[in-house]
């Protein structure tokens, strides 16, 4: 039999407030806002030979706030926003529910990195995820990912109104995802990344 492919790190990706603007909702294409350094992030990344994975909550579409349809048009903006400086994702996972509904996938369940990890060969403890929100950095703690928290977004006030109540820290807080993936790239993510920085941060503060 062939050996089984090698599982691989990757970046999980928040899109909303890591990726592009926090609207609360896109519910139109014209609220969906790359912020002006997310691409170029991307792009190292993928020089890094990286696979990028993104994963959104999008439970607008279970509140009936705009048709599931909008989502492939506005991941494919962010595709071609993308494309243009050079940059890409490797795939992309979203939830379309609202928590009553008790699916698997609406984070901080893990469900879309472990079905990522599967269809990607990746491995979720030598990956990192990075997002504004701290049930995201839960979900990736949850597998064995290591968490960046970035300060867009919701990030900011995340970490200042919240953190104390936080059952567990992020590996790191960093200003946005430029410096989670100076981060990334400046550390090894198996050994390092959690330990380095991560508690000189919290005694700065």
């Amino acid at each position: 039999m062939p050996d089984a492919p090698k599982k691989r790190r990757a970046v999980f990706l928040d899109r909303d407030g890591t990726i592009s603007e926090e609207m609360g909702y896109v519910n139109h294409l014209s609220r969906f806002i790359i912020f002006p350094y997310a691409a170029a992030a991307i792009r190292r990344l993928n020089q890094a030979s990286l696979p990028v994975i993104v994963v959104t909550n999008q439970s607008g579409v279970a509140r009936n706030f705009f048709p599931e349809s909008l989502i492939p048009q506005v991941h494919g903006k962010m595709k071609t926003e993308l494309a243009a400086v050079g940059a890409h994702v490797d795939g992309i996972y979203y939830c379309p529910h609202i928590r009553d509904n008790n699916c698997t996938c609406r984070k901080p369940i893990p469900g879309m990195l472990e079905q990522a990890a599967r269809e990607h060969a990746l491995d979720l403890t030598d990956s990192v995820l990075v997002s504004d929100r701290y049930d995201d950095i839960s979900m990736g703690q949850a597998v064995g990912c290591r968490s960046i928290l970035v300060l867009s977004g919701y990030g900011r006030g995340e970490y200042e109104y919240h953190r104390r109540d936080w059952p567990r820290q992020p590996d790191h807080v960093v200003e946005d995802l430029t410096a989670a993936v100076d981060l990334i790239l400046g550390a090894s993510v198996t050994t390092n990344l959690g330990k380095k920085s991560g508690r000189k941060r919290r005694n700065k503060r």
